[in-house]
């Protein structure tokens, strides 16, 4: 869906296409209203506070919507003695798995099974027998902390290669002569919203409320809020 096409659908739900009073929405409203709503819905269906409590992957729709935020990146890796780190993307959102080759002696390359697990359990689970990291058996676990993954090794193996899946921020939209409210320097190009129109259409009454609630717009408030939702 073009840009354009979402700036009038936007001015259109809000009332305001032809508006000249003092709640006329400009480009950049729109764009920073847009961006905002695309994270909002992005982190809703992922954590399944939705209205059907889906979460990411419950559902065939779930899998649809939201595959084209989902990336794999190889980590820097930092010997950090009985650990190995790796700094986040920028554009992280969301944890999804991380695909460790491990290394000991001889033996190369040997993919581990990763646990996520929390930091504050980090001593009990390398003292644990069961639950430590273990070469032989293939298995590790990893966590998040200061903007990195954390993969432990408990010094049994090395780690040789490390790719993170994740979900990533989606895309912020721009429209071509526009200041961009995130940078404050002009934009000299489109750039057009990533995901299906299907989606773009819940997204735009996402925005809308969103603009309504700054301009004190109740009705349009209240419609873009309850047909965003129905529609998901």
């Amino acid at each position: 869906m073009l840009n354009s096409t979402i700036t009038i659908k936007i001015k259109q739900r809000l009332n305001k296409l032809d508006s000249q009073d003092y709640d006329n929405i400009e480009c950049w409203s729109v764009v920073e209203a847009f961006n905002k709503a695309q994270v909002e819905w992005s982190r809703r269906q992922l954590h399944g506070i939705n209205l059907v409590k889906e979460g990411d992957e419950q559902s065939t729709r779930r899998k649809d919507d939201l595959q084209v935020l989902m990336e794999t990146s190889q980590l820097p890796l930092a010997d950090q003695d009985y650990y190995y780190s790796g700094t986040l993307p920028v554009d992280y959102l969301q944890w999804k798995r991380v695909d460790v080759f491990a290394k000991k002696g001889c033996c190369e390359n040997r993919r581990m099974t990763v646990y996520f697990a929390e930091e504050g359990n980090v001593n009990l689970l390398l003292r644990d027998k069961q639950k430590q990291p273990n070469f032989e058996w293939a298995e590790t676990f990893a966590t998040l902390k200061g903007g990195a993954v954390n993969i432990y090794t408990n010094k049994d193996f090395d780690v040789a290669e490390a790719n993170l899946i994740y979900y990533r921020q989606p895309i912020k939209i721009q429209i071509q002569g526009c200041v961009d409210p995130y940078t404050s320097v002009q934009s000299t190009v489109n750039v057009p919203c990533e995901f299906k129109d299907d989606i773009i259409e819940v997204i735009i009454d996402e925005a809308v409320s969103i603009l309504a609630g700054d301009i004190e717009s109740g009705n349009q408030f209240s419609r873009g809020t309850e047909t965003a939702e129905r529609n998901n």
